[in-house]
């Protein structure tokens, strides 16, 4: 007779979308503040994550969470104005790049994370003039996201609680 709405916990993807807005990708590197990047920045952020998560491998990544993430996203794309069958080829689109992301952002031969320079070139719109630099310092934001959240309690990464700041 009536349905519940089931309550997730945003936490997490708040504070995802909350790094994915950072001044420092749009003033300083200049990159375009749209939804596309701000989806790929919150990817990056959220693999980061899931890498700590296998590298640290004392609990598993809760599967609610992951898929509230995603779910948000959907609602997102849903509230700027994209239709039923727009939202799932675009998410169908989105799961492929996460998982680009997430299977290719660490160069595994290092000893300590690194950052996959080719995975940036890849998914984000770059300008082309300071195409270098900009990657160097995507590179070392996600290095040092990373060296963060490494140091954190996993309940405290799945809480969203991540104050992570860049010099």
């Amino acid at each position: 007779m009536f349905a519940f709405y089931n309550k997730h916990d945003n936490t997490l993807y708040n504070k995802l979308v909350d790094l994915s807005r950072n001044i420092f990708f749009y003033k300083n590197l200049g990159l375009k503040d749209k939804f596309e990047t701000r989806i790929i920045l919150i990817f990056y952020h959220f693999s980061i994550l899931l890498i700590i998560f296998k590298n640290k491998k004392n609990t598993k990544f809760p599967q609610s969470i992951f898929d509230n993430i995603f779910l948000n996203i959907e609602y997102h794309m849903r509230e700027l104005g994209y239709g039923d069958i727009a939202v799932n080829k675009k998410m169908k689109t989105l799961n492929k790049i996460f998982y680009d992301i997430l299977l290719k952002l660490e160069i595994k031969e290092h000893k300590k994370f690194k950052i996959n320079h080719n995975i940036i070139i890849e998914h984000l719109d770059l300008n082309k003039d300071e195409k270098l630099d900009i990657i160097s310092k995507i590179s070392e934001y996600l290095e040092d996201f990373y060296n963060f959240c490494f140091e954190l309690d996993d309940k405290i990464m799945i809480k969203g609680l991540i104050n992570f700041k860049f010099k």
